[in-house]
């Protein structure tokens, strides 16, 4: 064995002594293997041990001993002959295991595909992770110019930049959102990012308000879309159905249309196929509704 790989045993082995009341039954070597996929996306595909130990501020020995098992069992593989690494094809298998495990997706993709054929638009299924939105499923057009829209199954996108991801958070309160965006100020991609949680908040309202949102070239310049919430059996928001307009503003002869409520109609079918039903009666708002203020 060589130093670097028994300083690695020893630390990974200090991981598995690790108890705290916080951590419970949490493995740190397993927590720290799983961070370590986490730090990959599509902007920094490409990653060494230096830069990773860095940012997790885990021991660069514990580091490469972790890269080399991810290696092993296929989530990573090499990117080039230094020490350098890029997903492997293991996580898009899970990736693809998740998403077939997800009843939204089977129920839903049928409901996206008549979709888009009344709409001759590209239509997705859309669902939050955390600050992320991912899209789910696709209906792709059959139209040539939607070639150009580079969105696929797995695209992941801010929540907070996005029209899909303000209609997500539409249950969340107020606290609720400020915990996810603890910061003073949030990152913004175009002018019409919100640039604080209190301008998000009242975005997200607004939306919630409407029962759908309609957003032109606000994240992407040359894309518009038309979103609209789909909730479960628990009546939370789990997903949104959107349709994809490759123009800086939706033609005024698609709203006429109908286009909103065909994608409304989507959304309500498929949070009818997840056992989600409204109550009823003059008192029935919904609470997650009333703790917004709506």
């Amino acid at each position: 064995m060589t130093p670097d790989t028994l300083d690695a045993d020893r630390d990974l082995a200090a991981d598995g002594n690790e108890t705290s009341s916080d951590s419970g039954y949490r493995v740190p070597g397993l927590e720290r293997g799983l961070k370590i996929l986490m730090e990959f996306s599509p902007r920094e595909p490409v990653l060494g041990a230096p830069e990773l130990s860095r940012r997790l501020s885990i021991p660069r020995t514990t580091v490469f001993r972790l890269l080399q098992t991810l290696e092993f069992l296929g989530f990573l593989e090499r990117a080039d002959k230094d020490r350098n690494y890029r997903l492997g094809v293991a996580v898009l298998r899970l990736g693809f295991e998740y998403l077939s495990s997800l009843e939204l997706t089977d129920l839903g993709l049928p409901i996206i595909e008549k979709l888009r054929d009344e709409t001759g638009l590209t239509s997705h299924i859309v669902i939050r992770d955390a600050r992320d939105v991912v899209f789910v499923a696709k209906a792709q057009s059959h139209a040539p110019i939607f070639s150009s829209v580079k969105v696929n199954v797995g695209t992941r996108l801010p929540a907070h930049a996005t029209t899909h991801g303000q209609v997500l958070m539409g249950d969340l309160t107020f606290e609720e959102l400020k915990k996810l965006y603890p910061e003073p100020e949030l990152e913004r991609f175009t002018t019409q990012t919100p640039a604080t949680v209190d301008e998000l908040y009242e975005r997200i309202r607004d939306d919630a308000r409407r029962g759908f949102a309609i957003s032109e070239s606000s994240f992407e310049r040359g894309i518009s879309v038309v979103s609209a919430p789909v909730r479960n059996d628990s009546r939370r928001i789990v997903a949104v159905i959107t349709t994809t307009i490759p123009r800086r503003e939706i033609d005024a002869s698609l709203l006429d249309g109908g286009l909103v409520d065909k994608v409304r109609r989507a959304a309500d079918e498929l949070s009818q196929r997840l056992n989600y039903r409204p109550k009823s009666g003059p008192n029935s708002g919904n609470k997650y509704m009333k703790a917004l203020g709506l």
